[in-house]
């Protein structure tokens, strides 16, 4: 082996394992409801060197990257025998993505990559691009992977190497290991993103969190998070889709909006994250926000507090796609934390941790958006008065 082969893989390896190897810390500060930590939990750095360098010598003499990762990002979640797991989405510098699993025993760092990607089933009408997988661990026993599947539109006019159709590709696995894929949802809709499957049977159905749109990026008539009901999940189609969360004017949603990773079961309801877009002079800006919906009837939110709970701060605001965020995979742990992973600028992934109590607090006491200036400053109002109270009465002191 040659000096310079030698040392150039000896840095490599020092620099991959002071990376995975890092421990992270919480931020000081923060709002209250959630607190960021100081670096990113997954990065294209944490890719195997073997994904990406030939190691071999005689056909690699200049160590060079052979297969290059732009990007780690989107992750679904999920806590298996006390460690958890991140199926996160790879995408090489040809752009194509793949999925890959990588654990962690506490969450918040050390991830690693398996030795090898997931290797996802093609279906008769192969995809050209996956991503974005949402984990739900369902009733019946399976682990469902709901992921996003692209191929090139064929009605484009000729020329046009840019239309694609989005649909909803289906996968199951016992062990995120082996998987099963499945024909992909069926709707009435031209197109489907951001798909999630409930974790239990509603009326003996298997239920879908969609999101109808009428062409790959725009929502048209679509606009908003869909309910849909399934009589199989091993050839999912559904007839009837209605939305119960609508993309709303002059808001964080007010371009399009979709359910993020399964919802979470509380005493108070079921808890959900989901992404929010709107448009600015600089471009659509992506953020997280939070609703609860009812026990029994999950269609149904009750709670719906107003404005973010997650928006690109810092370096978050720099990446591939820039100012965004974007959450499909978050655990509720046994001990009531919740970690909550969210990628920013389609570059690297975050955790925010917080508690299964205080994302109750927040939705539930948030004020919902009175959607016009007027009446929001008439909520924010409310607020000082009531504090303006406390500080006359001296029982709260700024000062």
């Amino acid at each position: 082996m040659s000096s310079y082969f030698k040392n150039r893989l000896d840095q490599l390896i020092s620099e991959y394992n002071s990376l995975i190897t890092r421990k992270n810390e919480p931020l000081p500060s923060g709002n209250g409801i959630f607190e960021r930590f100081r670096y990113p939990v997954l990065t294209r750095d944490h890719v195997p060197l073997f994904w990406k360098y030939d190691l071999n010598e005689e056909t690699n003499p200049y160590l060079m990257e052979r297969l290059g990762v732009n990007s780690v990002f989107n992750p679904g979640a999920i806590e298996l025998d006390g460690k958890i797991y991140l199926v996160a989405r790879v995408e090489g510098y040809d752009r194509k993505s793949f999925f890959a699993v990588a654990e962690s025993e506490n969450g918040t760092d050390n991830f690693r990559f398996w030795d090898y990607p997931v290797i996802m089933p093609e279906t008769d009408d192969p995809d050209v691009n996956v991503y974005d997988m949402r984990l739900t661990k369902h009733e019946d026993g399976w682990i469902y992977g709901l992921f996003c599947t692209e191929r090139k539109d064929p009605d484009a006019p000729p020329g046009d190497t840019s239309s694609a159709v989005a649909a909803c590709g289906i996968a199951r696995t016992r062990d995120l290991k082996t998987w099963e894929r499945l024909p992909d949802l069926r709707t009435r809709s031209p197109q489907q993103r951001n798909v999630v499957l409930h974790p239990e049977f509603v009326n003996g159905k298997y239920a879908f969190y969609t999101r109808p749109q009428d062409g790959f990026i725009e929502t048209g008539t679509g606009g908003g998070i869909g309910w849909a009901l399934a009589d199989d999940i091993e050839n999912a189609s559904v007839d009837e889709e209605f939305l119960i969360d609508c993309k709303e004017y002059h808001t964080i949603k007010e371009v399009k909006n979709g359910q993020g990773p399964a919802p979470i079961k509380t005493e108070k309801g079921w808890l959900h994250i989901a992404h929010g877009v709107r448009n600015t002079a600089a471009g659509l800006r992506y953020v997280i926000y939070a609703f609860l919906s009812d026990l029994e009837h999950p269609e149904i939110v009750t709670h719906r507090p107003g404005g973010y709970l997650i928006a690109p701060e810092g370096e978050e605001r720099v990446g591939d796609v820039s100012n965004v965020v974007f959450c499909n995979g978050a655990v509720a742990r046994a001990n009531g934390e919740l970690l909550i992973y969210y990628a920013s600028s389609d570059t690297r992934v975050h955790v925010a941790r917080t508690t299964v109590d205080k994302m109750l607090d927040y939705v539930i006491n948030t004020p919902e958006d009175p959607l016009r200036s007027y009446a929001c400053v008439q909520v924010r109002k409310e607020l000082i008065d009531r504090n303006m109270e406390l500080i006359k009465s001296g029982k709260i002191k700024l000062s």
